[in-house]
């Protein structure tokens, strides 16, 4: 005897329900691992962020410190050129100081007979010497003289005009002082 058994149960209902569920729980699974990914993405993304704002504000807070120490720079190379021009300055007083002694030694030798000196001013390099000479031949000598000194160059007579009363001639005359090296001065000062 053979038996036979009929299943008459709705399998296929069944098998459907039971991949509906597995599909749900598949969708849902997917989902949440869907959100976390997300979650995780958005956190990282924001850590990120985070984190290239601090090194912003770091990099923004060093630059700021910078720029303070260029301030601050500049103004000790504006004091430091102020007070190289000052040593400059004083330096130069001081090397010009002793030459004003052999300016007016050269300008007593470079004086012939018969001229005399009424003043002599002196603007920067420039002398502006008046003076009265017994002739014309006289206050030439004193130019070349001048002309041969180690201390002037240049010597222009301005104006010559004839002493009321007398023989002789008052001049205007002017000479620029030639730059020299106290060492070549004395040599200039010994002649």
């Amino acid at each position: 005897m053979i038996t036979t058994t009929i299943n008459l149960l709705p399998w296929r209902e069944k098998r459907r329900k039971q991949q509906q569920q597995d599909f749900m729980i598949m969708l849902a699974a997917a989902a949440g691992i869907g959100v976390l990914i997300w979650w995780m993405w958005t956190s990282s993304v924001a850590s990120d962020v985070d984190g290239q704002t601090g090194r912003n504000n770091y990099v923004k807070g060093q630059l700021a410190q910078l720029d303070e120490q260029i301030v601050e720079i500049k103004k000790l190379e504006e004091r430091r050129a102020e007070l190289v021009s000052r040593m400059e300055t004083i330096q130069r007083l001081q090397n010009d100081r002793p030459s004003i002694v052999y300016i007016f030694d050269q300008l007593v030798r470079a004086i012939p007979d018969g001229v005399f000196y009424t003043s002599i001013t002196r603007q920067g390099g420039s002398f502006t010497i008046k003076g009265e000479a017994e002739s014309n031949t006289r206050i030439s000598s004193l130019m070349r003289n001048l002309n041969e000194s180690p201390w002037f160059v240049s010597p222009t007579l301005e104006t010559v005009t004839a002493v009321s009363g007398s023989e002789a001639s008052a001049f205007i005359l002017r000479v620029s002082q030639e730059a020299q090296d106290l060492q070549v001065g004395s040599k200039g000062g010994a002649k």
